[in-house]
């Protein structure tokens, strides 16, 4: 969760996963988790792009015409305007027009910020009075060492191709605060030995350049030095074991 205060709001945003076709138990869950926020949400935003296929998530977009049919509100949100035509921007808004008639439609563009307060604006007058959840100078529900997981992801993500950053799972072993220090020691699991080998690099060149990037980002993110190890270990096909599913934190059912 994401949380946003002004001097008379605050807007708890829960950030799904994308939805998609599942392959394996992990996808299950990150599935499952999206179908919950149907019913959890006082406003739904529905997120797609000029580049997606429209109808690739039929079953998922049938739950949420339902949702607008029930009266949630339903923003369904067109990102990426600055890559196409104002012709083509105008037949995917009749689309999902004749999609999601009870939707309020926003063409937007994240990386351009057109568009962007305008639907910040909708959310806010769509909300629903009632006191704040959360503390206001609370930014998320989440500890720090997400943040660290979520860090050293990120670099992974940006220096590994095709489908090792989408095998790889990250957990903070130990994280000890001092008052100008935090020591930080975590564990980067794959699902193969190969994948093990392509993480660390030759001579540990490419597993190096993934710990200096995460360290600088997360020196920033607290405002202190930090000492980072990184390891990496393999925890076999972990993606489709609930056992271990569970020990990472997924809360199947």
């Amino acid at each position: 969760m994401g949380i946003v205060n002004g001097e008379d709001f605050q807007i708890v945003y829960s950030d799904t996963p994308g939805v998609l076709k599942p392959n394996y138990k992990l996808q299950e869950q990150m599935l499952e988790f999206s179908r919950s926020a149907l019913v959890d949400a006082d406003v739904l935003l529905y997120v797609t792009d000029v580049q997606d296929t429209p109808d690739k998530n039929a079953e998922f977009l049938d739950k949420v015409k339902r949702m607008a049919a029930a009266d949630t509100r339903v923003f369904l949100i067109i990102n990426k305007i600055d890559l196409t035509t104002q012709e083509t921007l105008e037949q995917l808004v009749d689309y999902w027009h004749k999609q999601l008639p009870e939707a309020q439609i926003f063409p937007v563009s994240a990386q351009e910020r057109f568009g962007v307060d305008q639907l910040f604006a909708a959310i806010k007058d769509a909300l629903p009075e009632c006191p704040p959840f959360f503390d206001k100078d609370q930014l998320t529900d989440k500890p720090a060492r997400f943040f660290v997981d979520e860090i050293i992801r990120e670099k992974i993500l940006l220096n590994y191709d095709k489908e090792i950053p989408y095998s790889v799972e990250v957990e903070v072993e130990s994280f000890h605060e001092e008052e100008k220090l935090i020591r930080i020691s975590a564990v980067i699991f794959v699902e193969r030995d190969s994948q093990k080998g392509i993480i660390i690099g030759k001579a540990g060149t490419a597993l190096k350049r993934v710990g200096s990037q995460a360290r600088h980002d997360i020196e920033a993110f607290f405002g202190k030095q930090v000492f980072l190890q990184l390891f990496v270990k393999v925890d076999k096909d972990w993606r489709s074991s609930q056992s271990r599913l569970r020990h990472y934190g997924y809360d199947l059912k």
